[in-house]
């Protein structure tokens, strides 16, 4: 019998994994302002490189480990993972000055925070869908959806925090929270998910099925369109749109809040609109929200903030709805496909978080350009929407 406080836990973990995962993007103006670390874009972009590398790993690791160890002390490293992220970040605004050391922090921290991240999400996708069986989309949507409400407000944080002369100000607050729910969860059994995690084990030691690779390519192409909004948004808001730093912050905040409303919505109107045709139709919001901001006039945020907010409805649901598609449609290594996919959202994430960099510098080109061709990977993940919810053995259904 599930406890309601196992469920606290692990959906309370939900809104701190998400304000963690944002806090290194939302203080993007800190870490390039020339008064403050003063990094290049290509230094910048480069920060998400240890993350993604160690996020990958943990994720691909995660379900073996749980087998070994327990899902809970999995999720529970994973907290701790993210602790110590936020303790080097507040280290290394002690030594901004010092170029060469608070890079390295800042390196050190974004790979603990990729492997907290990689430990946590899948495990916590794992526990909602076992605690509830009956309902596996609706509860893997609803803990999503506080996810992104996590990666909503750590700009609203930065922004505060930013205007009070502190901003690092967030990372001690997510500190504090990380610490109040390792108190919290570490006396819980948290022993529901454990079935669910060991489901399949000797079955995926015999290796992946073929079709979980079409779930792999739609979460890499997936994790490359998000993160061109979420990791570059506020840059292109100043850059590009001259925006000021308060409505750079708006833009990511509004792109996440809208990742969180869409998702909410998607799982109200679920009797009326199914997660299959959600799932096909997400990726042309994707699509024209990139399109959009390519063609953005200069000096007109408000627009810019408008787009943004399209771009986080199309992007809600898509990474939960593949996972809850993947567990059903693949039996045998149910285990396994929340960390498989969330590792390969992390490959798109690297892609898309390093790349942006090189191009700007080495290439020549700017973000609206950069915007407007990945309007071509977003129109390819619409086609691989096709394919994912048509399952040859067992199509997905809602609650």
């Amino acid at each position: 019998m599930v406890q309601r406080s196992e469920i606290a836990a692990v959906y309370l973990a939900g809104v701190v994994q998400g304000v963690a995962l944002v806090t290194f993007p939302a203080a993007s103006a800190v870490f390039t302002g020339a008064g403050e670390y003063g990094l290049s874009s290509t230094e910048y972009g480069g920060m998400f490189v240890p993350q993604a590398i160690t996020a990958i790993s943990a994720s691909l690791l995660g379900a073996g480990l749980a087998r070994r160890l327990g899902a809970k002390r999995i999720y529970l490293l994973g907290l701790v993972a993210n602790l110590l992220a936020m303790s080097l970040l507040i280290v290394s605004s002690l030594v901004m000055r010092q170029h060469a050391l608070a890079y390295g922090l800042l390196l050190a921290a974004t790979a603990s925070l990729g492997v907290g991240f990689g430990f946590t999400v899948p495990t916590l996708n794992t526990f909602a869908a076992a605690f509830f069986p009956q309902r596996v989309d609706r509860a893997v949507l609803g803990l999503n959806a506080l996810l992104g409400l996590g990666t909503a407000l750590a700009p609203l944080f930065v922004a505060l925090f930013v205007g009070l002369g502190i901003w690092w100000g967030l990372p001690v607050l997510v500190t504090a929270l990380i610490v109040g729910l390792l108190l919290f969860s570490r006396r819980l059994p948290l022993s529901e998910g454990a079935p669910a995690l060991a489901e399949g084990g000797q079955e995926a030691r015999n290796g992946l099925p073929a079709r979980f690779w079409l779930f792999a390519a739609f979460a890499l192409v997936y994790g490359i369109c998000e993160t061109i909004n979420a990791n570059w948004a506020t840059v292109y808001m100043t850059r590009e749109l001259g925006a000021s730093a308060t409505m750079a912050s708006l833009a990511l905040t509004v792109f996440w809040g809208s990742v969180t409303v869409g998702r909410m919505i998607i799982a109200a109107i679920e009797k009326y609109l199914s997660p299959q045709r959600t799932c096909q139709l997400l990726p042309w919001l994707v699509a024209g929200a990139l399109a959009g901001t390519a063609l953005l006039p200069k000096g007109d945020p408000l627009l810019g903030i408008a787009i943004f907010a399209l771009a986080g409805l199309g992007c809600s649901a898509l990474l939960p709805l593949a996972i809850s598609f993947g567990q059903q449609q693949l039996p045998t290594i149910a285990s396994s496909v929340a960390g498989g996919l969330i590792a390969f959202y992390q490959i798109g994430y690297g892609i898309a978080a390093f790349g942006v960099g090189p191009l700007q510098t080495r290439a020549g080109l700017d973000l609206n350009v950069i915007y407007g061709t990945t309007t071509l990977v977003a129109l390819s993940m619409a086609v691989l929407a096709v394919f994912v919810v048509r399952s040859p053995q067992r199509l997905p259904t809602g609650p």
